[in-house]
């Protein structure tokens, strides 16, 4: 039994009750500015230019300098006191991170202060996030010590100075694509391919700080089988005391930041969490001076000062890393920073957040800084303090500051296992194996780009992995694209709808008419895929239960509302397809392209070799002007085979297949005269009889 949709149009009841009420056929108009480029069709440059115009000093001012939107509209009252905590929280948070991640990075600790001093002002002034705390990160760290340690031995100056200069390259880098809004080339990177590389990325970073829980030194590298040879390589000089207190700081680190996250009341202590290992280790270490284990050493006192970053000459070098740690920068500040806006409910944009970041590590080059970016853990922990604007990153500019000047006589004694054990902690939730069992259980596809990133990454290196996961990601974008879904849509019983067959089996077609909707765009990289399947329904068409038997295709209707934009080689293959069509005396019709796409097939002249009468607003009007055709040509063909059977009565009997043939005949004749004459008489067409099509 079929299922009913809707009721009967109105035109459908008349055509059943015998009343030979018309069906208006709805003509598709020419869009405004037909036949010349409108307003719309300007360059975006355009566009941007009169918004310029029309913006007002105070407008100028929120362009050039993002902290002027908040500072207009900021709450001394509410706003401050949530501030101050906000920054005080992360501030005494970030200390011990900066240090641990210099660490990390191969550098001396004193550079991962540098690193979260001049930055965050910098940031607050020109970032347009309000809650991202910005500053060292484990990612970035273990690729600049990935990159510098292939290049110089992590203890020479020049490491210190390639370090900072990599700070300069990456702030250009993310300047440049501000300017010149090319953030959205990041889209192309999946989802599954950030969590895989993420993921092992964190295995990695675990691995190497696996060291100073264990007493001997670890070959420095980014992949893991020499990683693990070295580990086991040097067992015979394992030492007990770091990796017990190691061991027993990461439990501490680990429960606190479990505690904070599962309870409102006891959020504090997933912040102090670092700043009560250290002071727990350096209490320890004052008290018992145990030998076996090591210590920071002398940490340098007062502020960076100015300096222009050196070794340009080997810019060439640590190019590919700097563009690696932009992207970095891309995936991890401005996809955090896009979240904590729309939780706080304002706008962010992204080519401004690139821009701030930018000049939040230029300018720290200058004070001896390495690149910077946006700390997922850190900017969480900003706005579940209650970060209500870029003061509170100020604020933590303020602290690390007061640790530059008056604390860092303290810092010497702190046990290196408690930074490594801060890392540590830091990196276990980057570990996201939740993520891959949700994409088995989804998409095999993305698991296999979550799988293949992580495990690449994991083997040959994290440059290897992400050039192999982004490959692999543009990949099957491309195969998407080169290989749309294209859909026989039919009729939904009791409307005027139509949709996908296989979505809607009660849907039904009509024979000799076949409907198709391609969902994607047409342009040279998907043009013969489309004409194959094109082919291919025609020739193996699915059984249609509706209208008068006429053993093949004669129409083609192409609904054109998914597709947004048609290239110039697509254009010549839909003109090549008409002319195949028109050997093999099928008609194209076309039912409601959109504006641009419209303009475009009327300037290249392909509506003028389709016909004008052959476009349409609805796939329902299409078919019903294709139906009368289909009718009126079987009509003359059956009137045809009967004269021709009477009059070889009296002389010799047909054979049916000779009637056949003789009925087809006619049908073909009467259906080229209907589409040369009656296609073109009006945009009213009489209904047909109701028996031979419903």
């Amino acid at each position: 039994m079929e299922r009913s949709y809707a009721s009967r149009s109105s035109g459908e009841l008349a055509t059943a009750s015998g009343g030979g009420r018309p069906v208006k056929v709805i003509p598709l108009r020419h869009p405004p500015g037909f036949g010349s480029l409108s307003s719309s069709s300007q360059p975006w440059w355009w566009a941007a230019v009169g918004r310029a115009r029309g913006m007002r000093p105070v407008e100028w001012a929120e362009a050039a300098l993002p902290c002027v939107a908040w500072m207009q509209k900021y709450r001394w009252k509410e706003d401050l006191q949530a501030d101050l905590a906000a920054g005080i929280t992360v501030g005494v948070m970030l200390v011990p991170q900066a240090m641990s991640y210099a660490k990390l990075a191969g550098l001396h600790p004193i550079y991962g202060l540098y690193t979260g001093f001049v930055p965050l002002f910098l940031y607050a002034i020109f970032g347009s996030s309000r809650q991202l705390a910005v500053g060292p990160v484990a990612l970035v760290s273990l690729l600049v010590s990935n990159v510098l340690g292939g290049i110089v031995n992590s203890s020479s100056e020049l490491y210190t100075e390639l370090a900072i200069l990599l700070a300069f390259m990456v702030g250009i880098l993310e300047c440049l694509m501000g300017l010149l809004r090319l953030g959205w080339l990041i889209r192309f990177i999946s989802h599954s391919v950030i969590s895989g590389f993420t993921t092992a990325s964190a295995i990695v970073i675990g691995l190497s700080q696996i060291k100073y829980f264990l007493g001997y030194n670890v070959t420095r590298s980014s992949k893991i089988i020499p990683l693990i040879e070295s580990i086991i390589a040097g067992a015979d000089q394992f030492s007990w005391p770091p990796f017990v207190m190691g061991s027993t700081f990461l439990v501490v680190l680990l429960t606190m930041k479990n505690l904070g996250k599962s309870n409102k009341r006891l959020r504090f202590l997933r912040a102090s969490g670092p700043l009560t290992a250290v002071v727990l280790g350096t209490i320890f270490v004052k008290i018992f001076h145990p030998p076996a284990i090591p210590v920071v050493g002398e940490i340098p006192q007062g502020l960076p000062k100015f300096s222009i970053p050196r070794g340009f000459e080997h810019v060439l070098s640590l190019t590919p890393t700097a563009v690696l740690i932009t992207g970095v920068a891309i995936l991890e500040s401005v996809g955090i920073a896009k979240a904590l806006a729309a939780k706080n409910g304002y706008e962010l944009d992204s080519n401004k957040e690139l821009f701030g970041l930018g000049i939040a590590n230029i300018c720290g080059s200058f004070f001896s800084a390495y690149p910077a970016t946006g700390s997922f853990s850190r900017s969480a922990v900003n706005h579940e303090s209650g970060a209500k604007t870029g003061l509170s990153g100020i604020i933590m500019g303020i602290i690390i500051g007061g640790a530059l000047l008056f604390m860092t006589p303290l810092f010497s004694d702190i046990p290196q296992c408690a930074l490594a054990a801060i890392v540590i902690s830091a990196v276990t939730g980057l570990v996201d194996y939740e993520e891959a069992i949700f994409l088995w259980g989804i998409d095999k596809k993305d698991f296999f780009l979550w799988a293949i990133t992580f495990i690449t990454t994991l083997v040959f290196g994290i440059e290897i992995g992400v050039l192999v996961g982004v490959g692999f990601s543009l990949a099957f974008v491309i195969h998407e694209s080169a290989n749309p879904h294209i859909a026989v849509l039919g009729r939904l019983p009791g409307t005027t709808i139509y949709r996908n067959i296989l979505q809607y089996p009660e849907a039904y077609t009509y024979n000799g008419i076949v409907v198709v909707r391609i969902d994607a765009p047409i342009y040279f990289a998907n043009i013969s895929y489309i004409k194959d399947r094109l082919r291919e329904y025609e020739l193996n068409l699915p059984n249609s239960n509706r209208g008068l038997d006429v053993g093949r295709v004669y129409f083609v209707i192409l609904e054109m509302s998914p597709i947004t934009y048609i290239d110039s080689s697509a254009v010549q293959a839909l003109k090549d397809l008409h002319q195949e069509y028109k050997a093999r005396h099928i008609q194209i019709a076309i039912a409601n392209p959109n504006r641009q796409v419209h303009l475009l097939l009327s300037r290249s002249g392909i509506l003028d070799l389709i016909g004008a009468a052959w476009c349409f607003v609805r796939v329902h009007d299409a078919v019903q002007v294709c139906l009368q055709h289909v009718q009126n040509a079987s009509s003359s063909a059956l009137k045809l085979a009967s004269q021709a059977s009477g009059d070889s009565a009296d002389s010799i009997s047909t054979s049916k297949e000779e009637q056949q043939r003789i009925k087809q005949d006619g049908f073909f004749k009467n259906l080229c005269k209907a589409k040369n004459g009656n296609a073109d008489s009006g945009t009213e067409v009489q209904p047909l009889l109701r028996q031979n099509l419903v």
